[in-house]
């Protein structure tokens, strides 16, 4: 099911997940064991990430040579491995532009298209890191995510970049990605609400945030949205967090502001099992604070840690699992 129309035939509160594939050179095992687990709770949809390229200064040959990597390959190979064990389940492969030409993303889509997967998610991609490091940039790549969005659209038109006759239209929904407290780039948040209205505009069927730790942000957000005429669903993305010292490296990695109420929670913590229960008492009442509101669902920013997400759905979610 296209999660358009799942958003739209809604009659109760859900939750879905979001997973980075393994590092390369590792299996998906682990991660399957995580899904299984949470199982239970019967989520929506899985997102798998995607990331840019980087670039590596690696000794070969007894030279040392410039190699573009992705560190974690294989979104779409774990999308296909998600759909075949998990078929009750949406899964969600992410589109990156930085990285893949325009031309290259068009074949993504058809291989997509021909596993069957319906659903994607488009990003630009954090490209700072690579273009300081040297890395190529063509001219046939998408600078921005609603260049892909228009591409993607045009597809499921039957337009094609390459000339086509008579070309078989893809069906795709697409998701994008919203900043609550603004992308780092943007001047303000009213600028960072019209680059999402420019998505939205150009085919984007709904919204899923970054994360964030404050009811107020979700809400104001979704309020100026609605304010400049995106009416697209917009689901709040959370990410459980468990312990002061991964509560400290959020801000500088994801540059989002934590609340003082959550900072003191997990100061005045007297174990480490204790900031725990704290970390997942504050994200459960978070959670039911924005469903009260009216959010569509949950998304959680699972980061590949299946015990903190397992408590807090059992916590907020539990209640509806067992009736």
């Amino acid at each position: 099911m296209k999660v358009r129309d799942f958003l739209k035939s809604l009659k109760e509160p859900f939750f879905s997940l979001e997973f980075v594939p393994p590092m390369r050179g590792s299996s998906i095992e682990e991660i399957t064991k995580v899904i299984d687990k949470l199982m239970v709770f019967s989520p929506k949809f899985i997102n798998v990430t995607n990331h840019p390229i980087d670039i590596e200064y690696v000794e070969m040959n007894d030279k040392i040579v410039k190699v573009p990597v992705n560190k974690r390959p294989g979104t779409i190979g774990m999308a296909t491995a998600m759909k075949q064990r998990y078929p009750e389940v949406e899964v969600i492969p992410h589109l990156v532009c930085a990285g893949q030409s325009k031309y290259q993303l068009e074949d993504t889509l058809i291989e997509l298209s021909f596993l069957g997967i319906e659903n994607v998610f488009v990003i630009r991609g954090d490209i700072e890191n690579v273009k300081n490091k040297g890395a190529y940039f063509s001219d046939d790549e998408w600078h921005y995510a609603k260049e892909l969005l228009k591409q993607i659209s045009d597809m499921n038109k039957g337009k094609y970049l390459y000339p086509i006759e008579n070309a078989a239209p893809t069906e795709f929904c697409v998701g994008i990605a919203g900043y609550p407290e603004k992308h780092y780039e943007s001047l303000n948040l009213y600028e960072n609400i019209l680059h999402l209205k420019e998505k939205v505009d150009a085919g984007a069927d709904y919204v899923i945030t970054q994360m964030f730790f404050d009811f107020d942000v979700y809400k104001n957000f979704v309020e100026l949205a609605r304010e400049v005429g995106i009416d697209v669903p917009i689901v709040p993305g959370i990410k459980p967090v468990v312990s002061l010292k991964s509560l400290k490296s959020i801000p500088k990695r994801f540059f989002v502001d934590i609340p003082q109420e959550l900072v003191e929670l997990m100061k005045d913590a007297r174990s480490s099992k204790e900031e725990w229960k704290n970390g997942i008492k504050y994200m459960s009442k978070l959670t039911e604070k924005l469903l009260n509101y009216g959010a569509p669902g949950i998304h959680i920013f699972t980061m590949g840690h299946g015990k903190s997400t397992y408590d807090l759905l059992k916590l907020t979610f539990g209640k509806i699992v067992n009736g």
